[in-house]
């Protein structure tokens, strides 16, 4: 007997509300915010052949799903709630969903962010989440973090790893000779990554700015800088420094720096922060339990630096990704 499409939902979707007043169900989902809140949201696509191997583990790919939208909510500061799946199958394989909803309901227990609703239909494999969140509200101001706040003099800063992601990737292309082990571990950070959303909270009324890195740290640095009206330096030798040892002694410098710099899928937080905020942002690394590293200063007027460990500017092209470009 086929499987259809509300047999789909019930059997691997369904579940009690815990927090929302209405879920998954009816022709919409209920979210009662609590008293002096603002709802955060944000919605990501991942497209197979685009985003993800066809031959992904399932059960990983239900957890990445959800972890690049839960890396927006840390990226904004906001407490996760609930999330909405829309999702297209080429046809409806019940080992897959089962391990596909497993991964998926594992990180979002982890964050109590419960399924309130969404959508099934057949087509090219298409998962699209939309999460929701919350950031406090005081004295009639926001808490959330946003690109736009970040001001001259400000430390720049990164979370984590960066680069592994992409290692991973181009080895799993064929375009870069990584051995089997650090394979392993490059690849987990590709395929699992880890939402940064305890170093969001804590940053609250710390980073004068922040984004989670997606698409590359230049590439997501020049939307903060953009939105604030600034420029920065980039010390590269820092920043090198965050590609894993155990990654990084198989590459070239040029080969790390490009991954660190214009990699993407790092889901870590770039953020800034005042000068005289660094003991707090220590602070909030140590309760998030997630490290944080210093990496350059935002500027006055205009325009992204790079300099060496020495001072002295750093060429080099190094593109973040761009769906149409």
């Amino acid at each position: 007997m086929s499987l259809g499409e509300f047999d789909l939902i019930d059997r691997f979707f369904k579940r009690p509300v815990r927090q929302a007043v209405l879920g998954v169900g009816d022709d919409c989902a209920l979210l009662q915010p609590a008293p002096g809140t603002q709802m955060a949201i944000s919605c990501d696509m991942l497209i197979e052949g685009q985003h993800f191997f066809a031959d992904v583990d399932p059960a990983k790919l239900g957890h990445k799903a959800l972890a690049v939208n839960l890396s927006d909510l840390a990226a904004c500061g906001a407490k996760p709630l609930a999330f909405t799946l829309a999702l297209a199958l080429p046809h409806a394989d019940e080992a897959w969903l089962a391990a596909f909803a497993r991964g998926l309901f594992a990180l979002a227990d982890a964050h109590n962010c419960e399924l309130i609703g969404g959508d099934t239909t057949r087509g090219p494999l298409n998962i699209c989440i939309t999460v929701f969140g919350e950031v406090p509200v005081v004295d009639g101001r926001s808490q959330a973090l946003l690109r736009s706040g970040a001001r001259p003099g400000d430390d720049l800063y990164a979370s984590g790893t960066l680069g592994d992601a992409r290692l991973a990737l181009l080895a799993l292309q064929g375009q870069l000779d990584v051995p089997g082990e650090a394979l392993q571990v490059a690849r987990v950070r590709l395929e699992q990554p880890t939402p940064r959303v305890a170093l969001g909270l804590a940053l609250r009324g710390i980073a004068s700015a922040a984004i989670d890195l997606s698409d590359g740290l230049l590439g997501d640095l020049g939307h903060v800088l953009t939105a604030s009206g600034c420029g920065a330096t980039v010390d590269t030798a820092a920043a090198a420094g965050l590609l894993r040892g155990d990654l990084a002694r198989h590459l070239g410098a040029e080969q790390r720096l490009s991954l660190v710099l214009a990699g993407g899928d790092d889901y870590e937080l770039l953020f800034t922060a005042p000068e005289s905020a660094r003991a707090a942002v220590q602070g909030a690394s140590q309760m998030a339990d997630t490290p944080v590293a210093r990496i350059g200063r935002i500027d006055a007027g205009t325009g992204l630096r790079l300099i060496d460990a020495e001072g002295r500017p750093v060429s080099g092209h190094f593109a973040s990704f761009d769906h149409f470009a």
